[in-house]
């Protein structure tokens, strides 16, 4: 959600790479929230950190827990915005809530970048 969230926010202005330590398929409720502002995660794929050569890098975002969050090696500055995991793989959840969840991490992301490029004079 991060990586469509910041390319609808920032276009061409901005290089953005998204990547996880584990990386995974993306969450149909991910794609499902992210539709509702227009953003098409349905040819999204998970990558690995482990793909990104640290040296392109200036900032890098951690989203997750940190006991959890890669180390990224290289200069870059990180910053790490704990958003608690919107996916559960308890089946008792029903869809609306999971959608709830989604839509919060989703709405929290998208403040978080916009203050960021607000304060790094991003969008201007």
């Amino acid at each position: 959600m991060a990586e469509g969230l910041a390319r609808m926010l920032f276009g061409d202005r901005v290089h953005i790479q998204s990547a996880g330590s584990e990386p995974s398929q993306v969450n149909p409720y991910a794609t499902e929230v992210m539709a509702e502002l227009g953003v098409d995660l349905s040819t999204h794929h998970s990558k690995s950190v482990s793909t990104i050569d640290p040296a392109t890098v200036d900032t890098v975002i951690t989203l997750c827990a940190e006991e959890v969050c890669p180390v990224f090696l290289g200069k870059a500055r990180r910053l790490h915005w704990p958003i608690p995991d919107p996916a559960s793989k308890d089946p008792s959840i029903p869809r609306e809530a999971m959608l709830a969840r989604f839509r919060t991490a989703r709405d929290t992301i998208r403040g978080m970048l916009e203050r960021f490029a607000r304060e790094d004079a991003l969008l201007n």
